[in-house]
């Protein structure tokens, strides 16, 4: 079994719609995935949650019940400097087992390889993402890998750290990051949504250009977990 992490069922939702036969227990989505050579591969997915202490609650259960040939640690991810675009591919060097990176680069020769910096909190505006990238000589952050590297080296699971860029200091965030996301009940409240729109009318036509880049950038990884599944 090959298991697959994600923070939200918004970052997993186009992969999950490619397994057959899927089965949801809460937070994980358990399905197959066929290989255009038809070989089947049982996949199971997690949601972590968002932010260390969510994910690290989630990933203990699940990594002490299932029995992972590998696991995959997918999701967004945001930019740090201005070579890195939303809908760009990254694999971990940092966070991942060497023969699944190089297997994973063979897959996809355009993605890029790099270290990713996991953060406590979201990192915004873009003055922080850049000094980051200086300072961690990273390409792209996020919240939770470094948690689901150091609980897989614990069960001795081989992990890929395969992330795509959602946003980046060129195509920030629409709104400030505690309008989009709420860390403490883990999902969007919208009463503080609407009042920043009403706040700020401009902000919706931010809100519509964000959603298509997150749209193209979903897309993007379901393509890429497609493509090096059937190596793993």
């Amino acid at each position: 079994m090959i298991g697959v992490t994600f923070a939200l069922p918004a970052e997993s939702s186009e992969f999950v719609r490619r397994l057959k036969n899927v089965r949801r227990d809460g937070a994980i989505v358990r399905g197959i995935f066929e290989s255009r050579a038809s070989n089947f591969v049982e996949i199971c997915v997690l949601h972590t949650g968002v932010g260390a202490r969510e994910c690290e609650k989630r990933l203990g259960p699940f990594l002490d019940r299932q029995t992972l040939r590998i696991l995959i640690g997918s999701g967004f991810c945001g930019g740090t400097n201005d070579e890195v675009a939303p809908g760009d591919l990254v694999i971990a060097q940092n966070y991942s087992d060497p023969n699944l990176a190089q297997q994973a680069k063979e897959s996809l020769p355009a993605t890029i390889v790099g270290r990713l910096f996991s953060a406590d909190s979201v990192v915004d505006p873009a003055i922080d993402r850049y000094a980051i990238g200086l300072e961690q000589r990273a390409v792209a952050i996020d919240m939770e890998t470094d948690v689901i590297a150091r609980m897989c080296a614990s069960k001795n699971v081989p992990m890929l750290s395969l992330r795509v860029v959602s946003d980046s200091p060129a195509a920030p965030f629409p709104a400030p990051p505690h309008v989009l996301f709420d860390l403490e009940t883990q999902r969007t409240k919208f009463s503080r949504l609407l009042a920043q729109l009403a706040r700020e009318p401009s902000a919706a036509i931010r809100f519509v250009r964000f959603s298509k880049q997150i749209a193209v950038a979903r897309h993007k990884l379901a393509e890429a977990l497609c493509a090096v599944i059937p190596a793993m």
